[in-house]
């Protein structure tokens, strides 16, 4: 297939999922105005739209590997592009984020980010944020469910290095929750910016738990060593050798 048309059929798939998003938003609005089950049910049923329009419309195929939580759990993920966070959460019953305040304000996006109970961080803030977070977890004020974070901030292309932040480490020790680490290669199929999907199989994969209780350096050690360790194992096996770009 030329490059040509698999930016064409890309764009055609890109303005697919956000108009399906507009659509299925406004089909669901009711229920999820009075029920979070409501706001969760539309979520995960455009995520699961967009996994199956990704294969036949731009030969993208995905997998979720591992075992996805459903208990109280922080989960740590690489962050590439957009699809890891459709893949994250289409496969936990009850996830939420913490996520830039600029994305409250999104049409559809943010009305339902507020409904499953995302929490605002405003940029440059963010260890206010995380004390606010605990300190909602405490009352009870915060649905309950898998909170997933991305400790190096913001998308990270692949072959890139960029550090892990020490919020996620003071968030797992304020808390006390196990952490669900998770590796992904999405990023060479579905990038960052840019129109051009590519075909293939993109994975996230669920790595084994952190136990709650470790020092939040060793954590956060072993959580950046387990993560980008399962994220060049998988880019390498779609053919992407993330240690020689590194290096």
């Amino acid at each position: 297939m030329s490059h040509a048309l698999q930016w064409l059929r890309s764009l055609v798939f890109v303005a697919s999922i956000y108009l399906m998003m507009g659509l299925m938003g406004v089909f669901f609005l009711p229920w999820a105005a009075v029920s979070r089950r409501g706001a969760l049910y539309a979520c995960h049923a455009w995520c699961r739209w967009v996994r199956w329009s990704a294969r036949w419309m731009v030969g993208l195929r995905t997998e979720v590997r591992g075992t996805p939580p459903s208990g109280e759990v922080m989960i740590a993920a690489k962050h590439q592009s957009f699809l890891d966070i459709i893949l994250i959460f289409g496969a936990v019953p009850d996830g939420k984020f913490i996520m830039k305040r600029e994305l409250m304000w999104a049409p559809v996006l943010g009305l339902y980010a507020l409904r499953i109970g995302c929490v605002p961080v405003d940029r440059g803030k963010r260890s206010a944020a995380i004390r606010q977070m605990v300190a909602d977890v405490a009352r009870g004020r915060q649905a309950p469910g898998q909170l997933i974070i991305y400790p190096q901030g913001t998308r990270i292309a692949p072959g890139v290095r960029a550090p892990y932040k020490i919020g996620t480490g003071v968030l797992y020790e304020e808390l006390g929750q196990p952490c669900v680490p998770a590796a992904t290669n999405v990023g060479l199929f579905w990038p960052r910016k840019g129109i051009l999907r590519k075909p293939g199989l993109a994975v996230v994969e669920f790595l084994p738990p952190i136990e709650a209780g470790l020092d939040k350096r060793v954590f956060m050690t072993r959580l950046e060593r387990e993560v980008e360790d399962a994220s060049n194992r998988l880019m390498k096996e779609a053919g992407f050798n993330a240690e020689n770009r590194n290096g």
